[in-house]
């Protein structure tokens, strides 16, 4: 691919008049990604340090293979994972320090898979989570992520 059709593959729906979507993506609500994202998951079970979530894979979280995006992997990773700090009841889940995925097998539409959050750490400044998305109905295992987070120091004032 030349390096003109690379560009113009990246900058879909990027300004200029040839852009359909640019005034539809800019009118959506701030935190649109969370929502598009957790559309339909479920919560199965929550304690202090996990949580085990479900949800049938939506045809929008489908890459060009038509199995589950590895980006959408990444998000859930990400949300689910965070969702694991507030267990310990932190007013904040932090921000993200490093986010490491492994991707072992794929998804598809329909299919209904787990997502499963630990706490490996939650301490004063930083937290380690590990996330695991599962086939529900085999348990094989689609993807497994470990999630850093900073926690701000809360101040005392």
């Amino acid at each position: 691919m030349d390096l003109e059709t690379v560009k113009k593959y990246l900058e879909k729906g990027v300004g200029g008049g040839d852009d359909k979507n640019a005034s539809a993506i800019n009118g959506m609500p701030s935190r649109f990604f969370e929502n598009f994202i957790m559309q339909g998951l479920h919560v199965d079970h929550i304690e202090q340090g996990r949580v085990l979530c479900s949800m049938k894979v939506p045809p929008r979280l489908l890459n060009a293979g038509n199995f589950l995006h590895g980006g959408a992997t990444a998000s859930l990773v990400d949300l689910v994972g965070s969702a694991v700090v507030y267990t310990y009841g932190a007013s904040s889940s932090g921000v993200s320090v490093e986010i490491s995925l492994t991707y072992l097998d794929s998804a598809y539409v329909g299919e209904e898979i787990e997502i499963e959050a630990k706490a490996l750490r939650v301490g004063k400044t930083v937290a380690v989570i590990t996330v695991e998305l599962r086939k529900k109905k085999t348990g094989k295992i689609i993807a497994q992520g470990r999630h850093t987070k900073y926690l701000a120091v809360q101040s005392k004032i």
